[in-house]
C-alpha cells in the first residue's frame, strides 16, 4: 500500500474540486471527511459561485458549508418554480392602492431559521406598512413598528425651474444624476459630497450632459459610475442610448466632474415604446417594450428577446441571479442567469400567477430578495393586494447540493 497524502496535501487537492465532488470525497474515510468539512474549502466555493464580499454574505448561525448547501437548494427551487417549492400567499390590509413596494430586508439570503423577508408598502390610503412575507400573520399587517430617523435638510437645489425632476442616485453613493422627463433642458449630474456638504459661496458641484429629451436612465450596478442614459437623438425622431463614465478630478480649491462617453447606440425603431430600463452587470441593459423584455449590450448588440406576456409589463427586477417582470396580464415571470458562459444568457423560467381576473387588473410592481417574491396585485375596484410567494429551503436534508 503507498503512503497515504497528510492533512496538507490533501486539502490541496480539494481546493481544486467543485462541491459534489468533495461531498464525494468526504465518503472515503474519517480523515477524508474531516478534511472535506474545512471552512476555507466551503468558504472558497461560496465565493466563487457568488462573488462578494465576505461580509456581503448573511450566515448568521451557519457553517460556510451549510450556508453553500441551503443556497443552493434555494436556487435549484427559484429555477424550477414548481407548486411544492413555495408558499403563496395574498395579503390585504391597505384600503387604497399600493404606490410602492420595496424590501427593509437584507437582499442576500440567510438560512439559519432567523431570517426574515420584509416588504414595506405605500398606499393611497395614506399609511405605510411593513409586512413579514413569510409568516403574513397579522390581518392588518401591523407586524412591525417603523421608526423614521430624524431628518435634518442640508442643501437646497432648484435644478429644472418650473418641472418635475427624478433623482437616480449612483451605486457608490458618490453621484446623483437627475433629469425631466422628456424635456429639452439637458440631464445634471451632482457630486454628492457637494450636495451634503454645501458651500455658502459656490452652488454644488455639477455638470450638465450634452443630450435632451432624457426618457429613461439606470446605473451599471456593477460599476461605481457608470450612466446610462436613453433619449432622443438631435432631431428627436430615434430613441438613443448612450453610457458614460464619471469622475471626479480634485485640486486644492475645486473639484471638476469628468464625463467620458464609452458606448452609445440607436434603438431599433421596434423599440420606440420603451418603457422601462435595468442594467445588469457592467454591460447589459433590460429593455422592455410594450409586452417584449429585450436584452442589449451598452454597444447595442442584442443578446436576447422574449415575448412571455400577453399584456404590457409594468416592471422588472433585476439581481445577480435572477430577472422578474410583472405585467397586467396578472402574472410574473422569472428568468435566471446562466453563470457558464461569457456574455450573460438569461433562460426563461416559469410564471408565478396572481388571483382571479374576475377582482384583479394585473400586477402593477414586482420585488424579490432571493428568497421570497413580493408582487402588487391591482384590484377592480382600485386598491391593491401584497401577493407574496416564499420558497421553501430543507435545512436539515443532509450533504446533497441542489
Amino acid at each position: 500500500m503507498g503512503p497515504q497524502l497528510g492533512v496538507h496535501e490533501l486539502l490541496h487537492v480539494f481546493s481544486f474540486l467543485e462541491a459534489r465532488d468533495l461531498l464525494s470525497a468526504a465518503q472515503v474515510d474519517k480523515v477524508w471527511n474531516e478534511v472535506s468539512r474545512t471552512k476555507e474549502l466551503w468558504r472558497q466555493l461560496c465565493l466563487r459561485r457568488w462573488p462578494c464580499k465576505d461580509s456581503q454574505m448573511r450566515l448568521g448561525t451557519q457553517t460556510w458549508k451549510q450556508y453553500y448547501l441551503c443556497r443552493s437548494e434555494l436556487e435549484f427551487r427559484m429555477e424550477s418554480g414548481r407548486p411544492e417549492d413555495f408558499v403563496c400567499k395574498a395579503i390585504a390590509g391597505h384600503k387604497g392602492a399600493i404606490a410602492k413596494l420595496a424590501y427593509i430586508s437584507p437582499k442576500e439570503p440567510c438560512f439559519d431559521g432567523r431570517e426574515k423577508s420584509v416588504a414595506c408598502t405605500v398606499s393611497s390610503d395614506g399609511t405605510v406598512r411593513a409586512w413579514d412575507l413569510r409568516e403574513a400573520a397579522c390581518a392588518d399587517g401591523a407586524l412591525f413598528t417603523l421608526a423614521v430617523p430624524g431628518l435634518q435638510l442640508r442643501s437646497r437645489v432648484s435644478v429644472f425651474l418650473d418641472h418635475p425632476a427624478s433623482p437616480l442616485c449612483s451605486p457608490d453613493c458618490q453621484w446623483v444624476f437627475m433629469w425631466t422627463q422628456d424635456s429639452e433642458l439637458g440631464p445634471k449630474v451632482f457630486h454628492t459630497r457637494s450636495l451634503l456638504c454645501p458651500s455658502e459661496d459656490e452652488p454644488p458641484v455639477s455638470t450638465t450632459l450634452p443630450i435632451g429629451l432624457t426618457s429613461r436612465a439606470c446605473w451599471a450596478p456593477a460599476e461605481a459610475a457608470r450612466l446610462v442614459v436613453m433619449h432622443r437623438n438631435d432631431n428627436g425622431l430615434q430613441l438613443v442610448v448612450t453610457t458614460y463614465e464619471l469622475g471626479a478630478k480634485k485640486s486644492r480649491d475645486a473639484v471638476n466632474i469628468l464625463v467620458q462617453q464609452i458606448a452609445s447606440f440607436v434603438l431599433p425603431d421596434t423599440m420606440m415604446s420603451t418603457h422601462l430600463m435595468k442594467g445588469h452587470g457592467s454591460e447589459v441593459l433590460l429593455l422592455a417594450s410594450g409586452s417584449e423584455l429585450v436584452l442589449f449590450t451598452i454597444h447595442g448588440l442584442q443578446l436576447a428577446a422574449f415575448q412571455d406576456h400577453q399584456k404590457p409589463i409594468t416592471s422588472v427586477c433585476v439581481d445577480q441571479s435572477r430577472v422578474i417582470t410583472s405585467s397586467f396580464d396578472l402574472s410574473l415571470r422569472v428568468y435566471m442567469w446562466k453563470k457558464d458562459s461569457q456574455l450573460p444568457v438569461l433562460k426563461s423560467c416559469y410564471h408565478l400567477l396572481g388571483g382571479s381576473h374576475r377582482w384583479a387588473s394585473g400586477f402593477t410592481q414586482v420585488d424579490s430578495d432571493g428568497v421570497s417574491v413580493a408582487g402588487v396585485e391591482a384590484r377592480s375596484a382600485g386598491t391593491s393586494v401584497l401577493r407574496s410567494y416564499y420558497f421553501q429551503v430543507q435545512r436539515g436534508r443532509g450533504d446533497r447540493v441542489g
